[in-house]
Protein backbone atom coordinates (compact mmCIF):
# COMPACT_ATOMS: atom_id res chain seq x y z
CA UNK A 1 0.00 0.00 0.00
CA UNK A 2 1.61 3.44 -0.78
CA UNK A 3 -0.73 4.91 2.30
CA UNK A 4 1.53 5.86 5.37
CA UNK A 5 -1.00 4.32 7.31
CA UNK A 6 -2.24 1.62 5.50
CA UNK A 7 1.60 0.12 4.74
CA UNK A 8 2.32 -3.34 6.91
CA UNK A 9 6.34 -3.06 6.28
CA UNK A 10 7.02 -3.35 9.83
CA UNK A 11 4.17 -6.32 10.11
CA UNK A 12 6.04 -7.98 7.31
CA UNK A 13 9.59 -7.46 8.96
CA UNK A 14 8.48 -9.43 12.15
CA UNK A 15 7.36 -11.91 10.06
CA UNK A 16 10.83 -12.66 9.35
CA UNK A 17 12.51 -11.82 12.81
CA UNK A 18 9.30 -14.66 14.48
CA UNK A 19 10.89 -17.57 11.94
CA UNK A 20 14.64 -16.09 13.04
CA UNK A 21 13.53 -16.12 16.60
CA UNK A 22 12.25 -19.84 16.33
CA UNK A 23 16.06 -21.06 14.30
CA UNK A 24 17.41 -18.98 17.50
CA UNK A 25 16.02 -20.44 20.14
CA UNK A 26 15.63 -24.30 18.82
CA UNK A 27 19.76 -23.91 18.05
CA UNK A 28 20.28 -22.36 22.00
CA UNK A 29 18.09 -25.14 23.40
CA UNK A 30 19.69 -28.01 21.99
CA UNK A 31 23.08 -26.90 22.02
CA UNK A 32 22.76 -26.10 26.01
CA UNK A 33 21.08 -29.88 26.00
CA UNK A 34 24.61 -30.99 24.45
CA UNK A 35 23.17 -32.23 20.90
CA UNK A 36 25.90 -32.91 18.26
CA UNK A 37 26.03 -30.46 15.73
CA UNK A 38 26.70 -30.56 11.92
CA UNK A 39 27.52 -28.70 9.28
CA UNK A 40 24.57 -30.07 7.45
CA UNK A 41 21.94 -28.14 10.38
CA UNK A 42 23.15 -24.85 8.46
CA UNK A 43 20.84 -25.16 5.73
CA UNK A 44 17.57 -25.31 8.62
CA UNK A 45 17.21 -21.63 8.43
CA UNK A 46 16.23 -21.11 4.92
CA UNK A 47 13.54 -24.31 5.85
CA UNK A 48 12.28 -22.36 8.78
CA UNK A 49 12.03 -19.11 6.79
CA UNK A 50 10.28 -20.96 3.98
CA UNK A 51 7.45 -21.90 6.53
CA UNK A 52 7.88 -18.95 8.87
CA UNK A 53 6.86 -16.83 6.19
CA UNK A 54 3.78 -18.95 4.79
CA UNK A 55 2.61 -19.14 8.04
CA UNK A 56 2.52 -15.04 8.63
CA UNK A 57 1.08 -14.93 4.72
CA UNK A 58 -2.23 -17.13 5.73
CA UNK A 59 -2.52 -15.44 9.27
CA UNK A 60 -1.85 -11.51 7.65
CA UNK A 61 -4.96 -12.93 5.42
CA UNK A 62 -7.43 -13.88 7.49
CA UNK A 63 -6.72 -10.69 9.43
CA UNK A 64 -7.87 -8.87 6.29
CA UNK A 65 -10.87 -10.93 6.11
CA UNK A 66 -11.95 -10.59 9.38
CA UNK A 67 -11.85 -6.00 8.58
CA UNK A 68 -15.03 -7.17 6.47
CA UNK A 69 -17.35 -7.76 9.28
CA UNK A 70 -18.50 -4.98 10.76
CA UNK A 71 -19.84 -6.32 13.98
CA UNK A 72 -16.08 -7.93 14.70
CA UNK A 73 -14.66 -4.38 14.28
CA UNK A 74 -12.46 -4.36 17.84
CA UNK A 75 -8.79 -6.11 17.64
CA UNK A 76 -9.66 -8.98 20.62
CA UNK A 77 -12.02 -10.18 17.77
CA UNK A 78 -10.62 -9.69 14.80
CA UNK A 79 -7.74 -11.40 15.92
CA UNK A 80 -10.14 -14.42 17.75
CA UNK A 81 -11.21 -14.71 14.33
CA UNK A 82 -8.07 -14.63 12.76
CA UNK A 83 -7.01 -17.39 14.67
CA UNK A 84 -9.95 -18.94 14.09
CA UNK A 85 -9.37 -19.43 10.27
CA UNK A 86 -5.45 -19.51 9.93
CA UNK A 87 -4.52 -21.46 13.91
CA UNK A 88 -6.10 -24.99 12.02
CA UNK A 89 -3.85 -24.75 8.71
CA UNK A 90 -0.82 -23.53 10.42
CA UNK A 91 -1.41 -26.15 13.10
CA UNK A 92 -1.53 -28.89 10.46
CA UNK A 93 1.62 -27.93 8.27
CA UNK A 94 3.50 -27.53 11.21
CA UNK A 95 2.17 -31.36 13.05
CA UNK A 96 3.41 -32.65 9.28
CA UNK A 97 6.46 -31.10 9.03
CA UNK A 98 7.66 -31.61 12.18
CA UNK A 99 6.49 -35.37 12.03
CA UNK A 100 8.70 -35.84 8.99
CA UNK A 101 12.03 -34.59 10.50
CA UNK A 102 11.59 -36.33 13.90
CA UNK A 103 11.20 -39.86 11.31
CA UNK A 104 14.39 -38.61 10.12
CA UNK A 105 16.22 -38.90 13.49
CA UNK A 106 15.87 -42.80 13.29
CA UNK A 107 18.66 -43.16 10.81
CA UNK A 108 21.62 -44.35 11.68
CA UNK A 109 23.82 -41.27 9.90
CA UNK A 110 24.69 -38.97 13.18
CA UNK A 111 24.87 -35.83 10.80
CA UNK A 112 21.03 -36.72 9.08
CA UNK A 113 20.12 -37.37 12.46
CA UNK A 114 21.39 -33.55 13.61
CA UNK A 115 19.96 -31.84 11.07
CA UNK A 116 16.46 -33.88 11.89
CA UNK A 117 16.32 -33.17 15.37
CA UNK A 118 17.56 -29.27 15.06
CA UNK A 119 15.21 -28.25 12.00
CA UNK A 120 12.36 -30.51 13.96
CA UNK A 121 12.60 -28.51 17.13
CA UNK A 122 12.77 -25.01 15.17
CA UNK A 123 9.27 -26.14 13.45
CA UNK A 124 7.68 -26.28 16.63
CA UNK A 125 9.40 -23.06 17.83
CA UNK A 126 8.57 -21.09 14.81
CA UNK A 127 5.09 -22.38 15.50
CA UNK A 128 5.01 -21.09 18.92
CA UNK A 129 6.08 -17.65 17.97
CA UNK A 130 3.70 -17.86 15.27
CA UNK A 131 0.61 -18.33 17.10
CA UNK A 132 2.38 -16.11 20.25
CA UNK A 133 4.69 -13.14 19.31
CA UNK A 134 3.23 -12.55 15.51
CA UNK A 135 -0.38 -12.20 16.92
CA UNK A 136 1.05 -9.89 19.38
CA UNK A 137 2.40 -7.87 16.39
CA UNK A 138 -0.47 -7.61 14.52
CA UNK A 139 -2.70 -6.43 17.39
CA UNK A 140 -0.27 -3.74 17.77
CA UNK A 141 0.12 -2.76 14.45
CA UNK A 142 -4.43 -2.45 14.36
CA UNK A 143 -4.05 -0.48 17.39
CA UNK A 144 -1.47 2.07 14.89
CA UNK A 145 -3.82 2.23 12.67
CA UNK A 146 -6.77 3.33 14.69
CA UNK A 147 -4.46 5.32 16.13
CA UNK A 148 -4.21 7.00 12.14
CA UNK A 149 0.05 6.29 12.88
CA UNK A 150 2.85 6.75 10.30
CA UNK A 151 4.21 3.24 9.59
CA UNK A 152 7.62 4.09 10.47
CA UNK A 153 7.77 6.58 12.55
CA UNK A 154 4.45 6.08 15.02
CA UNK A 155 3.53 9.30 15.10
CA UNK A 156 0.43 10.67 14.22
CA UNK A 157 -0.20 12.14 10.92
CA UNK A 158 -2.16 14.42 9.68
CA UNK A 159 -3.99 15.07 6.36
CA UNK A 160 -1.94 17.69 3.87
CA UNK A 161 -4.39 19.55 2.25
CA UNK A 162 -1.96 20.79 -0.05
CA UNK A 163 -0.66 17.26 -0.86
CA UNK A 164 -1.42 17.34 -4.53
CA UNK A 165 1.56 19.68 -5.19
CA UNK A 166 4.04 17.65 -3.58
CA UNK A 167 5.60 14.63 -4.93
CA UNK A 168 4.52 10.71 -5.28
CA UNK A 169 7.30 10.09 -2.63
CA UNK A 170 6.39 12.96 -0.45
CA UNK A 171 2.64 11.85 -0.17
CA UNK A 172 3.43 8.42 0.41
CA UNK A 173 5.90 8.13 3.20
CA UNK A 174 5.23 12.02 4.79
CA UNK A 175 1.53 12.19 4.87
CA UNK A 176 -1.73 10.66 5.04
CA UNK A 177 -3.11 10.39 1.73
CA UNK A 178 -6.39 9.24 2.92
CA UNK A 179 -8.05 8.77 6.48
CA UNK A 180 -8.96 5.29 7.48
CA UNK A 181 -12.43 6.30 7.25
CA UNK A 182 -12.09 6.82 3.25
CA UNK A 183 -9.97 3.81 2.56
CA UNK A 184 -11.38 1.22 3.98
CA UNK A 185 -9.92 -2.15 2.87
CA UNK A 186 -10.44 -3.99 -0.24
CA UNK A 187 -10.35 -7.28 -1.02
CA UNK A 188 -7.12 -7.84 -2.16
CA UNK A 189 -7.49 -8.87 -6.63
CA UNK A 190 -6.16 -12.23 -6.06
CA UNK A 191 -8.66 -13.61 -4.07
CA UNK A 192 -11.07 -11.93 -6.56
CA UNK A 193 -9.58 -14.00 -9.24
CA UNK A 194 -10.11 -17.44 -7.27
CA UNK A 195 -13.62 -16.32 -6.32
CA UNK A 196 -15.18 -15.04 -9.22
CA UNK A 197 -12.92 -16.99 -11.95
CA UNK A 198 -10.85 -19.65 -10.87
CA UNK A 199 -13.19 -21.54 -8.87
CA UNK A 200 -15.86 -21.21 -11.04
CA UNK A 201 -14.13 -22.57 -13.65
CA UNK A 202 -12.48 -25.75 -11.75
CA UNK A 203 -15.76 -26.52 -10.45
CA UNK A 204 -17.36 -27.18 -14.42
CA UNK A 205 -18.54 -30.74 -15.25
CA UNK A 206 -15.63 -31.52 -17.79
CA UNK A 207 -12.81 -29.79 -15.91
CA UNK A 208 -13.58 -32.12 -12.95
CA UNK A 209 -13.03 -34.74 -15.69
CA UNK A 210 -9.93 -33.48 -16.96
CA UNK A 211 -8.41 -32.86 -13.47
CA UNK A 212 -9.15 -36.84 -12.37
CA UNK A 213 -7.44 -37.80 -15.32
CA UNK A 214 -4.37 -35.53 -15.13
CA UNK A 215 -4.33 -36.49 -11.71
CA UNK A 216 -4.40 -40.03 -12.57
CA UNK A 217 -1.75 -39.56 -15.07
CA UNK A 218 0.75 -37.97 -12.62
CA UNK A 219 -0.45 -40.73 -9.90
CA UNK A 220 0.50 -43.40 -13.03
CA UNK A 221 3.87 -41.92 -13.47
CA UNK A 222 4.86 -41.60 -10.07
CA UNK A 223 4.63 -45.03 -9.05
CA UNK A 224 6.46 -45.93 -12.12
CA UNK A 225 8.97 -43.15 -10.68
CA UNK A 226 9.07 -44.97 -7.69
CA UNK A 227 10.20 -47.97 -9.22
CA UNK A 228 13.04 -46.76 -11.15
CA UNK A 229 14.68 -44.30 -8.12
CA UNK A 230 18.30 -45.56 -7.44
CA UNK A 231 20.57 -44.14 -4.34
CA UNK A 232 22.39 -41.10 -5.26
CA UNK A 233 23.58 -39.94 -2.54
CA UNK A 234 27.26 -39.12 -2.08
CA UNK A 235 28.18 -40.81 1.04
CA UNK A 236 31.15 -38.54 1.88
CA UNK A 237 29.26 -35.91 2.39
CA UNK A 238 27.73 -37.48 5.36
CA UNK A 239 31.21 -37.61 7.12
CA UNK A 240 33.63 -35.26 8.54
CA UNK A 241 36.49 -34.04 6.84
CA UNK A 242 39.20 -36.51 8.87
CA UNK A 243 37.30 -39.26 8.75
CA UNK A 244 38.46 -42.36 8.09
CA UNK A 245 35.37 -43.01 5.61
CA UNK A 246 36.32 -40.39 2.60
CA UNK A 247 39.44 -42.31 2.12
CA UNK A 248 37.70 -45.59 2.16
CA UNK A 249 35.36 -44.70 0.09
CA UNK A 250 37.83 -42.97 -2.68
CA UNK A 251 39.63 -46.22 -2.80
CA UNK A 252 36.05 -48.43 -3.19
CA UNK A 253 35.27 -46.19 -5.95
CA UNK A 254 38.86 -46.49 -7.66
CA UNK A 255 39.53 -50.19 -7.53
CA UNK A 256 35.95 -52.15 -7.04
CA UNK A 257 33.51 -49.46 -8.41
Amino acid sequence: RLSCIRNNVWLACCGVLSAGLAVLSSLGLLLFCGVPFSITVLSAPFLILGVGVDDMFIMIACWEQSSSKKEKSDAKSRLAETYGEAALSVTITTLTDVLAFFIGTWTTFPSVRSFCLYTGTAFVFCYIYAMTFFGAIIALNHKREQGNRHWLTCKPVQVDKGQSEKSCLYNACCISNCSRESCPESEHPMSIFFKKYYGPFLTNRWIKLLVVLLYGAYLAGSIYGCTQVREGIDLRNLASDDSYVIPYYDDNDKYFS
